[in-house]
Formats: structure tokens, C-alpha cells, sequence
């Protein structure tokens, strides 16, 4: 890559994480004045944080500008919430997204068969051989070839067990756990792999980080024809993604449909999210990660109901 990308790359970035800081503020002010609000109209006590805030936020009233107000709410309808804004996702769906799909070093066979079951899976995608390349140059030539997204799969002994999902130019990137995984060949009664561009089920993704990943995998997709007859669904079953894939067809006259399970199946927990790219891990903010106090606080249940931060 010539000096002059590796430049515009880099301004573009900082151009992306101001635009983000921006949002981010304006939108931390309008929930603190939400908040002040709220608890006047309810004849309730001001929350302690915010009294010694209150006046001036009061002051300050509305949006004084509705071009930030636009924003924050354009941003927060792609990303999941205004807590969350990432404006990667706000043309998403204009075009068809344009994946590479690739592994961790020297895969097993099984694993170089699920990559080709990804494929599969996902429409318009590409795999390629990991070879000797590291991320960065991976990444550079996804983004010199407009990939939209970057999927790498990992294994453990032979089984896969992780999923990274990385949005190009500049993040998202969202880390999973796979469990559960069961290959199309290993379903009985397997039906042949439609090419048609799927419709799309999520179950209980309620929460803004429900929202928030819910975005992430289905700006993966591209938007299907109302004649599709494919249907990939993620259902989240206690923080567990259950995927599952399946074609129909009508029965009876058209009043019932038949399901024909095309596979794979697997599970996915997500244990990361970095504001960024995975070559960039390590430098890029995080925002959520899966911590072990987690699972004693409370009952973990972070995409179906109120954040617990």
C-alpha cells in the first residue's frame, strides 16, 4: 500500500472517530435531559447524579441545532440506539454487501468445510486461503477491493469454535463464540442449497445491545425478493444465538408451508465488540465485552432485556 492510502486511510479514521465523539456527546446531554424531564413531569426526586445539572440543563432546553438531533437519530435507528452510533451502517441495504470469507492458519478439513458452508451461507461472498498473510494485510486488500465485510473462522482441535465478524472501513468488529456446530452433510434429510438471497428472522433482540448485534449480522445479508423462498433465522435463547437455515414451500393450496432444513446449525455467543477494525484490535475502543462478574450480578440476558450497564 502507497504512503499516500496509508495517509487517507488514516485521516479518514480520525475523521470517523470525531464524527462518532460528536454524537456520542450530544447524545449523553439529551439523555441527561430526558432523564431531568421525565422526573418533573412524574413529581418524582431529580436522580441525585444529576441535580446540580438540572438547571442548566434545563436551560439549555432541546436540540438548539437539529442537524446534530438528525444525526444522532439516524445513527442510533442503524446502530442499535444513540448510545451506540456507528454511521458504517446508515446506507446499508443501498447496495448489496460484498463479504471475504477466510480462516485461521493452517486449518483443519472440517474447518476449511465450514468456511465453504459460510459461503454458502452468505450471498455474494468470497472465500480465500489464509496462506502466510497476517490481518493487516488482509484487511488492506479488502479495502482496496470495497469489501463491505471480513469473516475469519477459528478452530479448536478441528472443531470450529469462534466467529469474528469485522464491518470495513472502520468497524465494527463483533467476536463470537460457536458451540453446537453441525455441518450440512452431518443433517439428515439435507434439501440442496438455495442461491436465493434469504429473508431474515431475529427473535428477542430487544435490548439496544440486542439491537446492536441484530444490525451487525444483518447488514451481512443482502435484501431479498418477496418470491425468496429461503429463510435464515437467529433466535437468542438465554444470550445464545441459535441460527438456523431453512427453505419452504406451500402446502395445501398455499394455506400451509412445509420447512426444509438446507443446515448448517450451529450456536454463537458473542463475547466482544471493538469500535473498530481486527487489525486494529488492541487500539480501538471496546465497546462491550463479556466479563466474568457477569455471570453472578445478575441473569445475564443482555439482547433480550435492559442493558445492565
Amino acid at each position: 500500500m502507497s504512503e499516500f492510502s496509508l495517509r487517507r486511510q488514516a485521516r479518514l479514521r480520525r475523521e470517523y472517530l470525531y464524527r462518532k465523539s460528536i454524537q456520542d456527546r450530544h447524545a449523553a446531554i439529551q439523555q441527561r435531559k430526558d432523564k431531568v424531564k421525565a422526573s418533573m413531569k412524574e413529581g418524582k426526586e431529580i436522580p441525585t447524579a444529576l441535580q446540580e445539572k438540572a438547571l442548566a440543563l434545563m436551560a439549555a432546553g432541546d436540540w438548539d441545532d437539529p442537524g446534530p438531533q438528525l444525526a444522532v437519530e439516524l445513527g442510533g435507528e442503524a446502530a442499535g440506539g444513540p448510545t451506540n452510533i456507528d454511521d458504517e451502517y446508515r446506507w446499508a441495504g443501498v447496495e448489496d454487501p460484498k463479504i471475504v470469507i477466510t480462516t485461521s492458519r493452517d486449518p483443519s478439513s472440517k474447518l476449511k468445510q465450514f468456511a465453504k458452508e459460510m459461503k454458502l451461507l452468505f450471498p455474494n461472498s468470497q472465500r480465500i486461503n489464509r496462506g502466510n498473510y497476517d490481518n493487516k494485510q488482509l484487511m488492506a486488500a479488502c479495502r482496496s477491493n470495497d469489501v463491505t465485510d471480513f469473516i475469519v473462522v477459528h478452530e479448536t482441535r478441528g472443531n470450529p469454535d469462534a466467529l469474528v465478524v469485522s464491518h470495513l472501513p472502520n468497524g465494527p468488529t463483533a467476536y463470537f463464540t460457536l458451540a453446537d456446530v453441525v455441518m450440512r452433510h452431518d443433517i439428515p434429510g439435507l434439501g440442496t442449497m438455495s442461491e436465493q438471497f434469504p429473508h431474515l428472522v431475529f427473535h428477542n433482540f430487544k435490548s439496544p445491545l440486542g439491537e446492536r448485534i441484530r444490525n451487525i449480522l444483518k447488514y451481512l445479508f443482502p435484501v431479498p425478493k418477496d418470491t425468496s423462498q429461503r429463510v435464515v433465522s437467529f433466535v437468542n435463547w438465554d444470550d445464545w444465538i441459535l441460527f438456523r437455515q431453512h427453505t419452504f414451500k406451500k402446502v395445501n393450496e398455499g394455506k400451509d408451508h412445509e420447512l426444509t432444513e438446507i443446515g448448517p446449525r450451529f450456536s454463537m455467543k458473542l463475547y466482544r465488540i471493538i469500535m473498530g477494525t481486527m487489525d486494529q484490535d488492541g487500539a480501538a475502543d471496546v465497546e462491550f465485552v463479556l466479563r466474568p462478574y457477569m455471570n453472578t450480578a445478575r441473569k445475564r440476558r443482555f439482547m433480550s432485556e435492559e442493558d445492565p450497564w
